[in-house]
């Protein structure tokens, strides 16, 4: 458990709703707080009657998306003038301009699932994805459709289940980490497994067409010596 946890439980209970929408709003901007603890608590201290867990969804979610926001906008204020300055100096060239648009047209097509999977899945690259969205200038409201999505979908379980379990959230807790880390590495696998089928498809398919040109390379010369033949032929 974290050392933090006791501290933010004593704000929690002193300070109620709005203790905890500051937390959480910190946490999205990147601050490491154990939320993912605090939500199975405060959904067993819903159990309990201490808290309303309808409440404690809008005001967890609310302030999630604040933060991912802010860190949006830090991103977008201060990420692009890191990476500009970066790909434009000379005497040390960080990262070379085509690195740089690749970047971005890259994140302009993927950046959806990075947003949304870092909400529900990798909660710890959060911070990070929103100043990245921000920096390449992804569209605003793409972010804020996956970030709402992701958010939702991270926040729900933990609070139904400290509200299901009550005071064995903190082995809930464990159990969640676990299949959060077996997820992740099931998805790494996935795509490794499409990265592969699509390289090996791409093998094939240049293979094919390096037989293609090996045979019809012969006929392109035999028809460039026939030409040749009937040329001389008539000069003649």
């Amino acid at each position: 458990m974290s050392t933090l946890l006791p501290l933010i439980l004593t704000w929690l209970q002193i300070y109620g709703y709005p203790a905890l929408w500051v937390c959480v709003c910190i946490a999205a901007i990147g601050l490491p707080l154990p939320i993912g603890l605090l939500l199975l608590a405060t959904g067993a201290f819903a159990a309990l009657g201490d808290f309303n867990v309808i409440l404690l969804f809008i005001t967890t979610l609310t302030a999630s998306v604040c933060g991912d926001s802010i860190g949006y906008l830090i991103g977008r204020k201060l990420g692009s003038r890191i990476i500009d300055w970066l790909s434009t100096q000379k005497r040390i060239r960080f990262i070379s301009p085509k690195v740089v648009v690749r970047s971005q047209e890259y994140f302009q097509r993927r950046g959806i699932w990075a947003i949304f999977l870092s909400r529900c899945l990798v909660p710890a690259l959060g911070g990070s994805i929103n100043i990245l969205a921000g920096a390449e200038r992804y569209p605003y409201r793409k972010f804020l459709l996956a970030d709402a999505l992701g958010e939702t979908i991270g926040i729900m379980p933990s609070l139904i289940l400290g509200f299901a379990f009550g005071t064995s959230w903190e082995e809930i807790n464990n159990l969640m980490t676990t299949a959060s880390i077996l997820l992740f590495l099931l998805l790494i696998a996935v795509y490794l497994v499409v990265l592969l089928v699509r390289t090996l498809r791409r093998m094939q398919a240049a293979r094919a067409q390096t037989e293609i040109t090996a045979e019809t390379e012969p006929k392109k010369l035999q028809s460039l010596e026939v030409m040749k033949v009937t040329v001389n032929a008539k000069k003649s």
